[in-house]
């Protein structure tokens, strides 16, 4: 079983769903909050989205992810559910780890191809580590590296991007 996501443990997480229930993830209250939190902090569609660096913030940017990979582009609710898990762990490092007071959240997409990224101000570069059946910390990283096409960091004057991308069936 896995334990707490990078830090994170006693915040709302996303709960693991089968396959039958992805279809009917994104109820209409978490679109309705989606709505409302795109209103208030903007469209990563768009342009880069700033959030809190607080625990709460991960639950947020899952939302805005789900309603974006589901409602504004149509993607299939497994790769949605990839991409809000994803996003959840590369968050819940910038909250974690690096002592920022924002970050930034990012959503791209090309045909056959969605890339997201999450900005944060330190230069310190996230590490893929062996994982254990047992352990209950330590796995974003190794989820991003299993559920994504390919992933990466790009280093800023001031922070990094860290991202990743996943191959997408276009309607």
């Amino acid at each position: 079983m896995m334990g707490g996501m990078a830090g994170l443990e006693g915040v709302e997480q996303p709960r693991p769903r089968s396959s039958a229930a992805a279809a009917r993830w994104s109820t209409a209250t978490d679109d309705e909050q989606a709505f409302k939190e795109l209103e208030l902090f903007g469209n990563p569609t768009e342009e880069e989205v700033r959030l809190p660096s607080r625990p709460q913030s991960a639950a947020t940017a899952r939302r805005i992810t789900s309603y974006v990979m589901l409602r504004q582009w149509q993607l299939p609710p497994q790769t949605a559910e990839h991409g809000v898990l994803l996003v959840s762990e590369l968050v819940g490092n910038a909250v974690r780890h690096t002592g920022a007071r924002v970050f930034g959240l990012r959503m791209l997409r090309r045909r056959g191809w969605v890339r997201i990224e999450v900005r944060d101000p330190s230069r310190g570069l996230p590490c893929l580590m062996p994982v254990r059946e047992m352990d209950v910390s330590g796995r974003g990283i190794f989820l991003v590296d299993k559920l994504s096409d390919r992933w990466g960091v790009d280093l800023l004057p001031r922070g990094k991007t860290t991202w990743f991308e996943m191959r997408t069936t276009d309607r």
